[in-house]
């Protein structure tokens, strides 16, 4: 698996914000959303190739009993090998008495991991790209109503939503209700930003929109705390 970096912080968003996790983020997203925070990991060769025992002795450095799957996103791999290789990692993490958290975009099913929570961020209309050469693909595989519905049947979930603005809530509400069989207590929307300030201005809006929609407010640690830099 080609692993574009393994490190340790806190849970920045979720229902389990604020949690001391280790992270292995997978290179390579074909979605190129526009606020995308970690661009560096869109590349599919932008990492090095590990095997699944480097990966859990890399991994098994930091004490966290959390780690947590991102990417990129770690659903999609241009050869497929995902498909195998990924369920073998998750069950080996889980051997090794961890919580296992898979971030993902929602766009792809992967059947028979033991994770714990999949945290699933469907992208909205607001994610398309400004570039208007990434434009077509992105519409093409941004959404997959199937494939989320498939996902929240098959694992414990949360769905989170990222807002720009509150003509968003809308299209949620009528993503929410296309999938169906939601657990409304378990989708969260989260304000879309890049810096600390853009975040602590978006905040009152997003947190309105909770109030009367009754879905939950996600934080974004890594954004108030650290302004979203990446770390060393």
């Amino acid at each position: 698996m080609r692993i574009n970096e393994i490190f340790y912080s806190l849970q920045g968003e979720g229902f389990l914000a604020g949690v001391p996790s280790t992270f292995i983020r997978l290179a390579g997203c074909p979605l190129r959303c526009k606020w995308c925070d970690t661009k560096y990991g869109w590349d599919q060769t932008a990492g090095t190739h590990y095997s699944i025992e480097k990966i859990i002795q890399t991994a098994g450095q930091y004490q966290s009993k959390f780690v947590v799957i991102t990417g990129g996103e770690p659903m999609i791999n241009p050869d497929m090998s995902v498909k195998s290789e990924l369920p073998e990692l998750v069950r080996k993490l889980k051997a090794c008495d961890k919580h296992i958290t898979i971030e993902t975009a929602g766009i792809a099913f992967v059947p028979d991991m033991p994770c714990d929570l999949m945290s699933i961020s469907p992208k909205l209309r607001n994610s398309t790209p400004d570039d208007p050469e990434l434009v077509a693909v992105h519409e093409d595989s941004r959404l997959d109503i199937a494939v989320l519905a498939e996902l929240i049947d098959h694992y414990e979930y949360q769905l989170k939503f990222v807002v720009d603005s509150q003509n968003d809530l809308e299209e949620i509400k009528q993503t929410v209700e296309e999938i169906g069989n939601v657990d409304s207590e378990k989708v969260m929307l989260m304000p879309q930003a890049v810096s600390r300030e853009e975040l602590l201005a978006k905040s009152p809006m997003v947190a309105d929109l909770c109030t009367k929609s009754g879905y939950t407010f996600c934080q974004r640690l890594q954004v108030l705390l650290w302004n979203n830099e990446r770390g060393t």
